[in-house]
């Protein structure tokens, strides 16, 4: 597994425990609980959005970047 992989999983695992936190604290203590939609999709939304673009980045990388050198 590339070191982009295991970095990417350590943060993804970090952020959905954080979102998670933040969206049950918002739903156990808000008068509002539709607040806790926002942390709910961020906490899915970002890791996916960063993994595609590491995936992008890399496959670049690895071609030369269109570099001709």
């Amino acid at each position: 597994m590339p070191l982009w992989k295991k970095l990417w999983l350590l943060f993804c695992v970090i952020w959905v425990v954080v979102a998670a936190l933040n969206a049950g604290t918002i739903l156990l203590l808000s008068e509002e609980p539709e607040k806790a939609a926002w942390p709910a999709v961020l906490g899915v939304a970002v890791p996916a959005a960063l993994y595609l673009v590491l995936h992008v980045w890399a496959l670049l990388s690895s071609r030369g970047g269109g570099r001709s050198t």
